[in-house]
């Protein structure tokens, strides 16, 4: 299962100010001890473990945050609205909006145990090629579930405006760059141009999660399915190629640049014998879901753009002492490089 840590020094929770709202929540819950989820480069989640259960807790990160950006009370909003119609999101208990208890909106939900895929999970058993195209397989089928959501019956229709959504996606990530960059890297200004003027015509909408990764799922313990799917912070209403284009920037392969296999971390799996190549993924989507896939190139280029925005902006709040992760110091070469990947898709 994911990774459980002590809290992080800078990061810790004030019990003391938190104890009454749990007490009001759970009025069988604590003493309270709390670990960290290692995982996870911007939004902070700790396990609560009481002798009654255990919940889990998200908030945003510590220090000054984008406008809009890490919006705790958005991301409650959204799960309380789905999880019946998508059992794979967890259910949520309750929040708090007005930040005076831990200096930020956060909310409790329940936590869900399985197998976190990553370079510890591979190199923990005997790995076998089958199980990752079982892995392959599974991605594939819920994120086809997740686009099928009858979302216009739910009260996530009052939540969303998905007319206009790429435009406003590209706008609004064009802005956070030039908010964030802490250097000027050429052929970037071109990039943003090209994102600008040739924004493809969406031609439906569905519920995205715009982050899934092997990083933000749990698995069962026979791979057969998710136990669960987390961090919606980014979760909408909008264009599905866009969240497939989104799965398919953090889905490398053994021959992509090094950046794509380092960027956050340990070599991802998914290069591994077994795994579905990003053709294959894309290839295995539109036969499940009968979607046509257009102007991919351009999705691509502007997942890749997206996620050089979100080191961007994490990197600047490193430099400005906002946070002391040691894990963000290389983010500004990475942010550089992914603008580099982003301007190389075949367009």
């Amino acid at each position: 299962m994911a990774e459980l840590i002590p809290v992080r020094q800078g990061e810790e929770l004030d019990m003391r100010a938190l104890a009454p709202f749990l007490a009001e929540v759970f009025s069988d819950g604590g003493p309270w001890e709390v670990q960290q989820y290692a995982s996870g480069h911007s939004n902070l989640t700790y396990l609560l473990t009481s002798p009654a259960r255990s919940v889990v807790l998200r908030r945003g990160p510590m220090g000054p945050v984008a406008p809009r950006a890490h919006d705790m009370v958005r991301e409650h909003r959204f799960l309380e609205a789905l999880h019946d119609q998508y059992p794979w999101a967890p259910a949520v208990y309750a929040r708090s909006e007005d930040g005076h208890t831990l200096g930020a909106p956060f909310f409790v939900m329940e936590p869900r145990r399985g197998v976190l895929i990553d370079r510890a999970w591979l190199n923990g058993h005997p790995y076998r090629h089958e199980e990752g195209r079982r892995i392959s397989d599974v991605m594939v089928n819920r994120l086809v579930d997740l686009h099928r959501v009858p979302w216009q019956r739910s009260a996530l229709a009052s939540m969303v405006k998905p007319e206009g959504f790429m435009r406003r996606q590209v706008e609004g990530w064009v802005a956070r760059y030039q908010r964030a960059k802490t250097e000027e890297v050429p052929g970037v200004e071109r990039l943003c141009r090209f994102l600008l003027e040739r924004v493809p015509e969406s031609r439906d909408a569905t519920v995205v999660h715009y982050d899934y990764k092997l990083d933000n799922v749990l698995f069962d313990d026979r791979l057969d399915d998710l136990a669960g799917v987390f961090d919606w912070e980014m979760a909408t209403v909008g264009d599905p190629l866009a969240d497939l284009a989104v799965a398919m920037s953090y889905w490398t392969e053994a021959g992509d640049p090094a950046i794509l296999k380092e960027a956050l971390g340990e070599a991802p799996v998914t290069m591994e014998p077994g795994f579905y190549t990003r053709r294959e993924w894309i290839e295995a989507y539109a036969a499940r879901s009968g979607r046509a896939i257009h102007d991919f190139g351009y999705y691509l280029s502007f997942a890749y753009f997206k996620l050089a925005v979100i080191l961007a902006q994490i990197y600047f709040r490193y430099l400005k002492g906002q946070t002391q992760d040691a894990r963000f110091a290389h983010f500004g070469e990475a942010t550089r490089q992914l603008l580099m990947v982003a301007m190389d898709v075949e367009l």
